[in-house]
């Protein structure tokens, strides 16, 4: 069990690492208005997109796994919450996606400061979840 955890925490990391970086990219993306720069910062997103991806599928993967191995937590109001926050995080992954896209067909019409505001999402979730997880409040 000590194991599937250990690995479980491993995407996680990974997974937030992604969610905090791809809105930081959009950022600088937003001040880049020469084709090198566009494309270099296009390619940037769509592969942390995809190294974000894997990391969710396996948080997902060895999440359930736990719960496998410990079905009593299914019955806990914190795995709950935390479930909760994990399904939106993974819609935000979702959302992300179509500003990879937009960015790579030029049409973003966000500004800065909109994705300097969207970066700190996954830093509140991040706090919600490690609370949740660590003092089971409930």
């Amino acid at each position: 069990m000590l194991w599937v955890k250990a690995i479980h925490v491993i995407f996680v990391v990974s997974w937030f690492a992604s969610l905090l970086y791809l809105p930081r990219l959009f950022v600088y993306h937003c001040e880049v208005s020469d084709e090198a720069g566009h494309a270099r910062f296009a390619t940037m997103e769509r592969k942390l997109y995809g190294m974000g991806l894997i990391a969710m599928l396996g948080t997902w993967a060895f999440g359930l796994w736990l719960l496998m191995l410990e079905p009593a937590f299914l019955h806990s109001g914190w795995l709950h919450a935390k479930l909760g926050l994990v399904l939106l995080l993974s819609g935000y992954q979702g959302w992300l996606k179509a500003g990879v896209r937009k960015f790579a067909a030029r049409q973003n019409t966000r500004s800065q400061r909109f994705w300097r505001f969207a970066n700190e999402v996954p830093a509140l979730f991040l706090v919600a979840i490690v609370i949740l997880v660590v003092v089971k409040p409930f």
